[in-house]
């Protein structure tokens, strides 16, 4: 099957490693720092062609020595700039220092940082605190970040927003609030996920000539994961195709009390493309279930030996919503557990693992977590799932096999060959049973012949993209669970949309 990988992403320090080999290929590191500020300004002039006055906040670094080469562009260029020195620039060494010298050979009168300045630019400059940025910020650039924010000033962030993790997407205490971040050389993993969504804003990679795949020993830490993937692994269907082709599918969820979880999971695999769609659930929840969607079988279950048939027929069993760890989940699980059948697992299926099944480990289901449910599988605190979601991904993966799905802002997909991060979704997802959602549509491409890496993938961008289609038509606030079928059907058949 083709596959389109994405973008590769790469850690801070592989990053500079990039760096240090251009300048060893011949590249003087102040003509890099100079093309990476070139490149940096011109997005600046094609986003805000009009503006006539900046505000350029430097640091002690590389990043700030991109701002005063900026700085000097555009005072050369008949733009006022209040640049605005954080660390005293007598303090700075080497390219940096060259860029200090640069600027003022260019005119651009230094001020010195003091709390209560004001900024006096049409739009700020972030050229803090770079990529090698480790523990948490502090004065006096958290005081100058807090400035920023508060000013209501657009902001352009060099390489990455002041604050940011860049190989986490943590922030780390106070962070820049970008409008547009121009990064540099090659991409960086920590852009695209954790807190780095509600800072990033327009993400713009110039890799100022350097070729990072060309070095095949940096071995990118992830990928970001393209629309093209749901084509190349959908394409249309064979014309004699019948139901039989597109596989089974077993909903195993929906204790006594919560069964909305189970029937979101079911109606979605179903428009999702299951040649069939069972349901296995509380009794009381039938009714609504046939009501609902009665093109799912639905059956009602108190116990293991009332779905041995059932699991006997599915291709794929989807487990954990609305299960509850009650007596009637731990059995149902259980017995899902003793099958060969692929599975996706979510929810309090999930939890039980934790507390009935802590060494389990399958290649052949998927483990759709957010962050609480990672933290309690990894038995460590949330917070730390959320500093460091590439080590937790990856330790899940490593620890129970098949694939993870660590859901929340820039989800990630951890499986056995790759880590991949989805740029889509929006904040209108931030309600209940979009993961119910996304396991019925996992149940459905694994139920329809996808590799279980594959699958993992373009569910995920199925799922993501059809709650952006959902917030386009109508607004991200008050965004439903029950909404993303119908948009997800339509992406899951890109041929014909």
């Amino acid at each position: 099957m083709k596959q389109s990988l994405g973008r590769p992403l790469y850690l801070a320090d592989q990053v500079r490693e990039l760096d240090r080999r251009t300048v060893a290929a011949g590249m003087d590191g102040f003509a890099l720092m100079q093309r990476a500020a070139m490149a940096a300004y011109d997005v600046l002039r094609a986003r805000w062609p009009g503006v006539r006055r900046l505000s350029v906040l430097c640091g002690s670094g590389n990043n700030g020595g991109d701002g005063y080469v900026m700085a000097a562009l555009a005072v050369c260029d008949g733009i006022d700039v209040q640049l605005i020195a954080v660390s005293d620039p007598a303090g700075l060494k080497g390219e940096a220092a060259r860029a200090r010298d640069m600027a003022e050979q260019a005119g651009v009168r230094i001020r010195h940082w003091h709390a209560g300045l004001t900024l006096d630019g049409e739009v700020a400059i972030d050229a803090l605190l770079g990529t090698g940025l480790k523990g948490e910020v502090r004065e006096p650039y958290v005081t100058a970040i807090e400035t920023t924010n508060a000013s209501g000033k657009p902001v352009l962030a060099v390489d990455i927003p002041s604050g940011l993790a860049a190989d986490t997407g943590a922030s780390l205490g106070h962070t820049v609030r970008a409008d547009i971040t121009v990064t540099f050389i090659a991409d960086k993993f920590g852009l695209h996920t954790g807190a780095a969504p509600a800072h990033v804003g327009e993400h713009r990679l110039e890799t100022l000539g350097v070729e990072a795949g060309a070095h095949a020993d940096l071995v990118p830490a992830a990928w970001l994961m393209v629309e093209s993937r749901i084509a190349e692994a959908l394409p249309p269907r064979r014309r004699d195709s019948h139901k039989g082709h597109q596989g089974h599918v077993l909903v195993l969820g929906g204790a006594p009390g919560f069964g909305g979880a189970a029937l979101l999971a079911s109606e979605a695999a179903a428009r999702l493309g299951a040649g069939k769609v069972s349901l296995a659930t509380a009794r009381e929840h039938v009714t609504a279930s046939l009501v609902r969607c009665p093109e799912v079988m639905v059956h009602g279950v108190d116990s293991p030996g009332e779905i041995q048939a059932l699991l006997a027929a599915a291709d794929v069993i989807v487990i954990g919503p609305g299960l509850s760890q009650a007596p009637w989940g731990q059995r149902m699980l259980q017995a899902a557990l003793k099958t060969a059948a692929r599975l996706v697992v979510d929810a309090d299926a999930l939890n039980l693992l934790v507390t009935r099944w802590p060494d389990l480990r399958r290649d052949n289901w998927i483990l759709t977590p957010h962050p609480g449910e990672a933290a309690r599988l990894l038995n460590i605190a949330g917070s730390e799932v959320q500093r460091g979601r590439l080590a937790a991904v990856t330790q899940l993966q490593h620890e129970r096999g098949g694939c993870v799905v660590l859901k929340g802002a820039g989800s990630l997909v951890a499986g056995p060959n790759r880590v991949g991060v989805c740029p889509f979704g929006n904040p209108g997802m931030a309600s209940g049973g979009m993961g119910d959602a996304l396991s019925g549509i996992l149940g459905a491409l694994l139920a329809q012949g996808l590799p279980l890496e594959i699958a993992a993938e373009v569910g995920m961008l199925l799922h993501a993209q059809a709650a952006d289609a959902a917030a386009e038509a109508q607004g991200e606030r008050g965004l439903l669970a029950s909404d993303l079928a119908s948009y997800a059907r339509r992406l899951a058949n890109p041929m014909e949309s």
